[in-house]
């Protein structure tokens, strides 16, 4: 028995080995690459390039699977030109198909790379560009990428790829009827990822429908929208061709507007008054300086004189403006309580008959509502 394992080994060693020792270079190699891999990883993490790490990033695994295939591809020709196994046949097209993978995989990886870089820099900073646009971007790129190398495989694999684009127009043709809701979606999306009338953070609201909250994610067929109340509001991209959006988000500021009732009878002490609110708001810090402030007489109510006091604030965010809103309706009060005037409220003068005239029985007037006051007798 030894005797035919030694003469089995002496005549079948001359390709044995040669396959033994290239899975073992390759092993080697895949070991030092990966050595080598995280010594330049640890140079770059050293420089100011944002760049380059996601590279580095993107090639590192695509990087060892291809020293495997390559490795593996050359094991198994040799195998191949001892033996006349049929499944060795398929080595080369295995690897072309493999070669073509590990390249859309790397592309698909730097894409990644690339879009978090941009929407997330390292340390931290502020985005490099719109996220939006640049999610956008990214998809578009995966998308060409699956689809290039989808077709260089067939054509790789023997498939004419202009009879399958031929037949990819004419089936697109019929999907296109058949799917028109899906495709408007589609187009909507792509509005929307071009005119940038909103992005991922914004808080949005249309006055054409019950829609109002703030922008969570833009895909190419929906809009996830969270209202108020937390819940998740799924709105198709073709609604926002159709209704009015506004985007309350890219306010510059927030207006303060208010009408108080004064009472009729504090008419004389008005001007005095709107001058001191007037000085009010021009000195208040939470007040945009650069924006109208308008004070005055505003109207004349049935039982009050409406006083008009508007202005904006500086910020825009809702909680600070409620707090310097908060602090000028205050003020306001207090200036006209310090004027000698009040805050009027509805009131009604009626005329009743003497009560004399009652007991005598004699003829009395029906009783007639009288001119509005701000007292009531």
């Amino acid at each position: 028995m030894t005797a035919e394992w030694r003469d089995w080994f002496a005549q079948e060693s001359h390709w044995m080995l040669p396959v033994f020792f290239t899975v073992l270079l390759t092993v080697i190699v895949g070991a030092l690459s990966r050595a080598v891999l995280r010594r330049i990883k640890q140079r770059l993490a050293k420089t100011r390039t944002p760049w380059d790490e996601p590279a580095l990033a993107a090639a590192e695994k695509p990087l060892l699977a291809l020293i495997w295939v390559l490795g593996l591809n050359v094991a198994c020709n040799l195998i191949a030109s001892r033996t006349e196994a049929p499944l060795f046949e398929y080595a080369d097209a295995v690897r072309a198909v493999l070669l073509i993978a590990i390249i859309a995989w790397f592309l698909l990886r730097f894409v990644s790379a690339v879009e978090a870089t941009v929407v997330t820099p390292p340390g931290g900073g502020v985005p490099m560009a719109d996220v939006t646009t640049a999610r956008a971007v990214a998809k578009v790129l995966r998308i060409s990428v699956l689809v290039t190398a989808a077709l260089i495989l067939l054509q790789r694999l023997g498939y004419s790829v202009s009879g399958v684009l031929a037949f990819g127009g004419i089936g697109g043709i019929a999907v296109g009827f058949a799917a028109k809701d899906l495709l408007a979606n589609f187009f909507g999306g792509l509005m929307i990822f071009l005119d940038r009338p909103f992005s991922i953070g914004d808080w949005i609201r249309s006055p054409d429908r019950a829609l109002e909250g703030e922008v969570e994610y833009i895909g190419w067929r929906l809009t996830r929208i969270r209202t108020s109340e937390q819940r998740p509001l799924y709105v198709p991209n073709s609604t926002f061709a159709s209704i009015a959006v506004e985007n309350v988000s890219r306010m510059t500021h927030r207006r303060i507007e208010q009408s108080v009732a004064v009472r009729y009878a504090d008419r004389h002490r008005l001007p005095a008054i709107i001058e001191e609110i007037r000085a009010m708001l021009e000195a208040h810090p939470g007040i945009a300086q650069e924006q109208s402030i308008t004070v005055g007489l505003d109207r004349f109510n049935e039982s009050s004189l409406g006083l008009l006091v508007q202005a904006f604030s500086r910020s825009t965010e809702f909680a600070e403006f409620s707090r310097v809103r908060q602090d000028v309706f205050l003020k306001v009060l207090d200036i006209i309580h310090a004027g000698g005037a009040a805050v009027a409220f509805p009131t009604r003068t009626m005329i009743a008959p003497d009560a004399a005239h009652e007991e005598s029985g004699e003829h009395v007037a029906p009783v007639r509502p009288a001119a509005q006051g701000n007292e009531r007798h």
